[in-house]
């Protein structure tokens, strides 16, 4: 069973998207009236692909079958008592699984029963008194290639779904690295002979960061900061100058320290990753990172020059003729 689930899905890889495959395992369920002979000499006559045609008779062997083995593709016979094809197509859908590739085979038309059919899960109707047999494999390959799709896009979205999980821990865990560096920082600083005012700055901060809270900093700020990144985040660097000078110059005028830059960094960050819903937070977390480091530049740079102006103030000049 195993080797030929193997190469059932070696052959579906080897075929392009459009094509038919060059073999195809089939099992036709019949009722006792009908036998599938007529069925394996049409596909025997067309040499498009090879049908490997396996009968079984009765929706009981049928689905026994299915259980125990795996076919590309299953025709049901729709024989009205003798066996409705309808209650095959709900107890395939129970008992084996809903990628299994179902075309249903009957003499009514289809405009009597296609509808019903695909209602209760079929891939196809066919007509046998209508087609052709070259159009029977044509349907039986559409439907093999429509559920490939279908099981190959439910891949894709568990491989995204799990990869922005995976992107989120990974922003989650550099986040709180980035809040113990901070945290050890204000330690530091506090184990050293500070003012009162700045011991109780240091205080009031440190319980911030053990508490994921937004540094105490005016509203006005913090909403600034916020449209900031949201922008550099489209924009990236290099399109904000005019914006991080007026940033800079805010941040000094406050007063403000590094570990509150920070702080109010990681809080505005955190609310946009939490605002993501379905979007990558690798190229969030990759342009925040420039946008801090861009930030703590121009706030070390005006810090600097405040330092040297104070250091060396201007001085009047003497003025002519004295």
């Amino acid at each position: 069973m195993g080797v030929a689930a193997s190469d059932t899905s070696s052959k579906r890889l080897a075929t392009l998207w459009g094509f038919l495959p060059p073999k195809m395992r089939v099992l036709f369920i019949t009722g006792l009236h009908r036998t599938g002979g007529w069925l394996a000499e049409a596909f025997a006559s067309d040499s498009a692909s090879e049908v490997l045609l396996e009968e079984s008779v009765g929706m009981a062997s049928g689905l026994a079958r299915l259980r125990e083995e795996v076919f590309d593709a299953v025709l049901v016979s729709h024989e009205g008592e003798a066996l409705n094809a309808l209650e095959v197509l709900d107890a395939v859908r129970t008992g084996s699984s809903d990628d299994q590739p179902i075309i249903v085979l009957g003499e009514q038309s289809e405009q009597q029963m296609a509808d019903l059919c695909y209602e209760s899960g079929a891939d196809a109707y066919v007509c046998v008194n209508t087609t052709t047999t070259r159009t029977l494999i044509w349907k039986v390959a559409r439907a093999m290639e429509r559920h490939q799709l279908i099981a190959e896009n439910r891949r894709l979205a568990q491989e995204f779904r799990h990869r922005l999980q995976m992107e989120r821990e990974e922003a989650t865990r550099l986040l709180g690295q980035q809040r113990t560096l901070i945290a050890g920082r204000v330690k530091v600083e506090q184990a050293g002979r500070a003012p009162v005012a700045k011991a109780r700055r240091l205080s009031k901060l440190l319980v911030e960061v053990e508490e994921n809270a937004c540094p105490d900093l005016p509203a006005t700020l913090v909403q600034h900061y916020r449209e900031l990144l949201r922008a550099y985040v489209v924009m990236g660097a290099g399109n904000l100058a005019d914006e991080m000078d007026v940033l800079a110059d805010l941040l000094v005028a406050a007063g403000v320290t590094a570990a509150e830059v920070m702080m109010l960094h990681l809080h505005v960050l955190e609310d946009v990753i939490r605002g993501l819903g379905n979007r990558s937070a690798r190229h969030v977390m990759s342009r925040a990172d420039l946008l801090i480091l861009e930030v703590m530049m121009n706030l070390s740079e005006g810090y600097r020059h405040r330092f040297l102006r104070c250091v060396n103030p201007p001085r009047q000049q003497m003025l002519p003729g004295f």
